[in-house]
């Protein structure tokens, strides 16, 4: 065969083979592409599940949070609210004082021989509307009570050489009103013993600090005139209940401060004498007559006294008619805050200035 037919051949034979390899090469490439792509690619089902649960974790979070924001926004405006609603209230109960003690001094003006509930100032304050919200009150006569301060009586002539000594006269009708009250009486000797100077308790009841120093925790104690009832409760074994019955019955108030018969409570006025009970049986007679006038005044009370009596509780100003120190309670209510002031007030037996010398807030 001619060389030049040969040659022609050998080149669509090299040209055939060329083709042969690029498709080859296409080939592979294709089915690489293919391995790749099915090896790194996640199924579309998969894909949707994972989507899914990252939405509902972002929703709930994002609930969390609208949640948290808003019970905080929620408690810093009640916060808030009730902040301004207790300022509000005491403003209220300020005022609500301020009625009670210019009725305590035009009753000081217009009746200064005795204090009995048949007066203005015993008629409490009736509920009275305000914005938001409404208050009451009410007064009480503190001297219709017995006196814790007056357990003791004062001994020495300076202020700085003065102390406290137990009253004796005094402990004996504070036995005889806890015995009324069903109360052991050893309490007399106890309060007597917190308040006197001396560190030696009284025989056989009495406490003095080696008693509150063994307890837990130890303290000692106040020898000295106290300025609530409620620190009964820092005597060792009182306890609430006690303090509960006996509440009504006592306060606190400068030693030598008389008691109101007109408004002292038939207890009280039984405990006054041994062996009376001439008051507690009439309870319901002397309220009666109370509603009408001032009972029992002191001459009432002076007839049926023996001389040694009336040295004792007359000439010993033990008794009186009238008043110098009130307590005002007023309640006041400002959407769903209430706020409670008591106030001590004190009324000059001159010219029936009233001023406030304690003050305290939810308890007396």
């Amino acid at each position: 065969m001619d060389s030049r037919f040969r040659g022609n051949d050998d080149s669509r034979e090299s040209l055939r083979g060329n083709d042969d390899s690029r498709e080859s090469s296409l080939s592979r490439a294709r089915r690489s592409s293919r391995v790749l792509a099915c090896a790194g690619t996640t199924p579309p089902r998969r894909q949707r599940g994972v989507a899914l649960i990252i939405a509902v974790l972002i929703v709930a979070l994002a609930t969390m949070l609208a949640a948290s924001v808003s019970f905080k926004g929620y408690l810093d405006q009640r916060r808030s609210a009730n902040t301004f609603a207790m300022d509000q209230g005491y403003e209220v109960a300020l005022g609500g004082e301020a009625w009670a003690a210019d009725s305590l001094r035009r009753d000081k003006q217009q009746s200064s021989k005795t204090d009995d509930f048949t007066e203005e100032w015993a008629t409490p304050i009736p509920p009275i509307p305000i914005e938001g919200g409404q208050f009451e009150g009410q007064l009480e006569d503190m001297q219709g009570r017995f006196n814790l301060n007056s357990l003791v009586m004062v001994q020495g002539g300076s202020a700085q050489a003065a102390k406290l000594a137990v009253d004796p006269k005094a402990v004996e009708r504070f036995q005889r009103l806890l015995e009324l009250l069903e109360l052991e009486p050893k309490w007399a000797t106890l309060i007597a013993d917190w308040i006197d100077s001396d560190l030696q308790p009284e025989f056989p009841d009495g406490a003095e600090d080696p008693t509150y120093t063994g307890l837990n925790p130890p303290y000692r104690t106040a020898n000295m005139p106290i300025t609530r009832a409620s620190e009964l409760l820092a005597i060792a074994g009182f306890g609430l209940d006690r303090y509960r019955k006996l509440e009504p019955f006592v306060t606190a108030l400068p030693i030598g401060t008389t008691i109101n018969l007109c408004t002292a409570p038939v207890e009280l006025l039984d405990a006054l004498v041994a062996g009376r009970r001439q008051f507690t049986l009439a309870r319901e007679n002397t309220a009666e007559t109370r509603k009408q006038r001032c009972f029992p005044n002191k001459q009432d009370y002076e007839s049926g006294l023996s001389a040694s009596e009336k040295q004792e509780l007359v000439q010993g100003k033990v008794i009186d008619q009238t008043s110098s120190y009130f307590r005002s309670t007023i309640w006041v209510t400002i959407g769903t805050t209430q706020f409670t002031l008591y106030s001590l007030l004190y009324r000059s037996g001159n010219n029936g200035l009233v001023r406030p010398i304690l003050r305290s807030h939810g308890t007396p």
